[in-house]
């Protein structure tokens, strides 16, 4: 295939993918999901705790694997509230920010959340976000104090400080109403159902 034959093919790839993650969302699940536990990592934030993978799930749809998704946490174990806490997703496609903001957006309507300062979380994380290749991860650490980092390949994309936003964050992929109950279980080292 010539490189311009290529890249036109690329492209096309790459413009079905907000497609793709919308219909994801309304089909039914085929996720091929692992589950490890026990692995080490560190975080590059100023606590430098040493953090313990609890799971990690990938997200396929139809034949796209869209992601692969890590949780760590100090105890190698979810409970909710525990900081510091990782999620790490490392993007198997391009993606857009736009579209990564969208789809977060999409995932607390279809869950029913609606929190007062959604709007304000929207504009912070606009600015914060930037277009991801594929192989990129995408990192949220939760700190002590409910501080949340944004990192993107291990380089500081930026914070948001209020303490309420990174609960409702990860909650998208931990609460029990999140709308992947599969990718939920990988995550906390339990076997999908």
């Amino acid at each position: 295939m010539s490189k311009s034959k290529h890249d036109n093919a690329r492209r096309k790839r790459v413009g079905l993918l907000p497609l793709i993650l919308l219909l994801a969302c309304a089909a039914q699940s085929d996720d091929r999901l692992t589950s490890q536990s026990a692995e080490s990592t560190s975080m590059p934030d100023t606590e430098q705790a040493s953090l313990l993978k609890v799971g990690e799930a990938r997200l396929k749809f139809l034949f796209w694997s869209v992601y692969d998704s890590r949780l760590y946490t100090l105890s190698g174990a979810y409970n909710e509230g525990e900081r510091p806490l990782k999620l790490e997703i490392q993007y198997l496609l391009d993606i857009t920010a736009d579209a990564l903001l969208e789809r977060t957006l999409m995932e607390w309507s279809n869950m029913g959340r609606s929190h007062p300062s959604q709007e304000q979380w929207r504009s912070e994380l606009a600015n914060i976000w930037t277009d991801i290749q594929s192989g990129d991860v995408l990192s949220l650490e939760l700190d002590s104090a409910n501080r949340s980092t944004f990192r993107r390949n291990g380089e500081l994309l930026g914070h948001i400080e209020d303490p309420e936003f990174g609960q409702e964050f990860v909650d998208i992929w931990l609460s029990e109403d999140c709308t992947r109950p599969d990718i939920r279980q990988a995550l906390l080292g339990k076997s999908a159902t």
